[in-house]
């Protein structure tokens, strides 16, 4: 009887061991395959943003195009513009201005030094002008006295030769030569003083030069120095500006020539999402693109907006590696609870198709010959012209049908799989 129960218990366990076996295949096999689908298709670029003002003025401190034609040492104006500029004193946030109203005024220090240093420089260089010229008449004025001194050389060896016509012979070439000499030395001094013209002429030249770049200079220094005064360039309520880490400006922040804002003054009637975009993805982007928004601070809301500006100069934001570019999508309509500095979610709709055949984009295999292919699910080795892609999926533009079901992943024993599709190749290899 014992000897029966554990026989009975034996085949009862490897009846659910074999069960389990089947239930697992089969959740497996779910999980190991992919439905051909039909239907739109979207290719996207999701990217987080903040909102702004669409009509925001910024109040921005003061710029100056300075590089190295400048003078005074290759790239030292673009260095002195590189420098972050600090605020010594800013209105109350929220303080209700005029158009001309005083806004803010930057710490003048570190310029004010450098103007007077250059204005020392400025007088150098006028007097090395003035000493050049003055050098150059001196030099030309000898030169010229010796070729005119030199011409009464050839004269008198003329006059000698003339007079030596009944001498002997040694002595009429003796009076030849000398003549020769004298109008060779006269051909070199000529020679001579245009060299020393037009080097004395460029070495005047350089020197106006410097003097003309530092000239430009000093007055574009002075220029700067007047506007570290800020006002407000239209009326409004004064918004002090976040930086990229979203602490907001006020006196001892610094400004830098990248990013120049103070304060804003907004109007919130119209608000954009403003979405970094890096240099892969932008290419992608144009402006009239749809793009749906949700709104961190209302998860129960969603927006829709129109991409319509797209920066050409990509920027290094922190902890990124490549450049971001900005693009700015506007929201559809308006609504009095958006506020700028929200965060928002951001999909941009690259493109559309309607009624496309796609599968994952991990089902589509290569071999060594480069051509795609997929593993149908009735054990065929299948040729595909893939399309585009979004991060997910990609169309397939020939070679599979609506419903069919294929491997997400290669399968066992592929080599036993059918190829079909082989009229594919060619077209493939023709487009590549």
């Amino acid at each position: 009887m014992k000897r029966i129960l554990v026989i009975g218990g034996v085949v009862v366990a490897i009846i659910a061991l074999i069960v389990f076996n089947k239930m697992t295949s089969k959740k497996d096999t779910v999980n190991s395959f992919a439905k051909v689908k039909k239907g739109l298709f979207e290719i996207t670029v999701v990217n987080s943003g903040e909102l702004i003002a669409e009509r925001s003025i910024d109040i921005k401190g003061p710029e100056i195009v300075m590089g190295s034609d400048h003078g005074g040492g290759p790239g030292r104006g673009f260095n002195m513009h590189a420098m972050d500029l600090k605020i010594q004193d800013i209105v109350p946030e929220g303080t209700v201005v005029k158009e001309g109203d005083y806004i803010a005024q930057l710490d003048r220090s570190s310029y004010a030094n450098t103007l007077k240093d250059e204005i020392e420089n400025l007088k150098t260089l006028q007097t090395n002008v003035d000493m050049k010229i003055l050098d150059t008449a001196v030099v030309l004025t000898n030169q010229r006295d010796d070729i005119k001194n030199q011409r009464y050389v050839v004269e008198e060896a003329e006059i000698t030769l003339a007079q030596s016509k009944y001498e002997p012979p040694a002595t009429i070439r003796q009076a030849e030569i000398a003549l020769d000499k004298a109008k060779r030395t006269l051909n070199q001094k000529i020679k001579g003083y245009s060299l020393i013209v037009a080097q004395n002429l460029a070495d005047l030249n350089r020197q106006k030069m410097l003097l003309s770049r530092e000239i430009r200079l000093v007055n574009d220094l002075q220029e700067f120095l007047s506007k570290f005064t800020i006002t407000a360039p239209a009326p409004g309520m004064v918004i002090y500006k976040k930086d990229r880490n979203g602490n907001k400006r006020k006196v001892g922040s610094t400004i830098n020539p990248f990013d120049r804002v103070i304060a804003t003054l907004p109007d919130l009637s119209s608000m954009v999402s403003k979405v970094y975009v890096n240099e892969i993805d932008v290419s992608k982007i144009k402006p009239g693109q749809k793009a749906n928004i949700n709104i961190d601070a209302f998860p129960e809301k969603a927006y829709t907006g129109t991409v319509f500006t797209i920066a050409n100069i990509g920027e290094q934001l922190p902890n990124s590696d490549s450049k971001m570019f900005e693009v700015q999508i506007k929201i559809d309509g308006s609504d009095p609870a958006l506020r700028p500095t929200m965060t928002t979610g951001n999909k941009i709709i690259i493109k559309t198709f309607n009624d496309a055949i796609y599968i994952p984009t991990e089902c589509v295999q290569t071999g060594s010959d480069s051509i795609p292919f997929v593993y149908g699910k009735n054990k065929t080795k299948e040729i595909v012209i893939p399309g585009e892609s979004n991060e997910k999926n990609i169309i397939v533009e020939k070679g599979l049908e609506p419903g069919a079901v294929i491997y997400l992943i290669p399968p066992r024993n592929p080599e036993n799989f059918r190829l079909v599709g082989e009229n594919l190749i060619s077209i493939i290899k023709a487009h590549k």
